[in-house]
């Protein structure tokens, strides 16, 4: 591990001359891809740095503690350096351990978010509600914006679908393992018998993709516009402004209408669609990997129940993690970081765990 931090603080170093280099910025792609590899070895550099320091002065500690000239007074103080450096050593090179992990190349990135109602007809439809309110409250706390793609009412004030993008750094990072069913316990307000009924909704999280990633064979999709509809008369266009994109070969289809602007509709649905398709060529790409990986956090299968809101014991649980949060009322309004750092936590341990092995 120390050979590889001592060459990746090398390149660091290598990369800060060039990136000065003025034959080098005038080519700005290529100026712009060595500050992102510089930036991105910054944080691992750092540490390292912290670690050959800690490592120096307990070594100078060392030596103090076994002079024979040197008085009580100052061996004293060496040994309790000592005890403290060797706290501090030890969770530098679990911090680094951590840092030389493969990095996900999606991590940076806005996400597109996906939510549907599931089984549980119009309370579904007010828990995806519920989980759009969250998701947008906490991107606002993380300085995040939140752009609406898609909605899809039920007329009791939930949604049968919402499609919306999340503009911020790091993004996906956080996000990405929120990925498949939640479910809901509660009591309805319909409800007279004061029964407690299960209802879900599915949550898609994909990484925005670009061009260069992946480019669409626009031959490969149909485009229709329609007159955009609103619940009860609302939102109703007197021009056909709605569009709907298919990708043929795979039967995948994307409707926009939240934009008056037919051309803004037809960006919107090109951009989740895109989004799909590159997520499930991923997904593909990935499956015997996934297959043959027992990851803690789950296999991020849409399909599969993550998370339980339990309204009336004040809970919400994940189930890949086994941690209960009693704090549902906060949680819901997106507070949600103590959940997604744990899940981040328990990622990290694993993949520390494959590499150990």
């Amino acid at each position: 591990m120390l050979d590889k931090l001592a060459f990746l603080q090398e390149k660091y170093e290598d990369l800060g001359r060039k990136i000065s280099d003025p034959d080098v910025i005038n080519n700005q792609n290529e100026w712009k891809k060595l500050v992102k590899e510089h930036s991105d070895l910054e944080p691992i550099v750092e540490k390292y740095k912290e670690y050959i320091d800690s490592e120096k002065a307990y070594k100078e500690a060392k030596e103090i503690l076994y002079d024979k000239s040197a008085d009580d007074e100052l061996k004293e103080m060496a040994k309790l350096e000592i005890g403290e450096l060797e706290d501090k050593i030890e969770q530098y090179k679990e911090e680094l351990k951590i840092l030389l992990l493969p990095k996900d190349p999606n991590d940076e990135k806005n996400v597109i978010v996906e939510i549907r109602a599931g089984t549980g007809g119009d309370e579904a439809g007010l828990f995806a509600g519920d989980l759009l309110r969250m998701y947008s409250r906490y991107a606002e706390k993380q300085g995040w914006r939140v752009e609406l793609m898609s909605l899809n009412e039920t007329g009791v004030g939930g949604y049968k679908e919402a499609i919306f993008m999340i503009k911020g750094h790091g993004a996906y990072s956080k996000l990405k393992y929120e990925s498949g069913t939640h479910r809901v316990q509660r009591i309805p307000t319909t409800e007279s018998g004061g029964r407690i009924h299960t209802s879900a909704a599915t949550v898609a999280v994909l990484p925005e993709v670009d061009d260069v990633e992946f480019d669409l064979n626009m031959n490969e999709v149909r485009i229709d516009v329609f007159r955009s509809s609103g619940s009860g008369g609302q939102s109703v266009n007197t021009t056909d402004s709605a569009v709907r994109a298919t990708h043929i070969p795979t039967g995948i289809i994307v409707s926009c209408q939240d934009e008056k602007s037919q051309h803004k509709n037809k960006e919107k649905a090109l951009k989740v669609l895109k989004a799909r398709l590159y997520d499930r060529l991923v997904q593909e790409q990935q499956a015997e990997i996934a297959q043959n990986r027992k990851s803690q956090v789950g296999s991020g299968d849409r399909s599969e129940r993550i998370r339980t809101y339990n309204f009336p014991q004040g809970r919400v649980t994940d189930h890949r993690i086994n941690l209960t949060i009693y704090q549902l009322d906060s949680y819901l309004e997106g507070e949600i970081e103590d959940m997604i750092d744990a899940l981040i936590t328990s990622d990290q341990a694993e993949k520390l765990k494959e590499v150990q092995q």
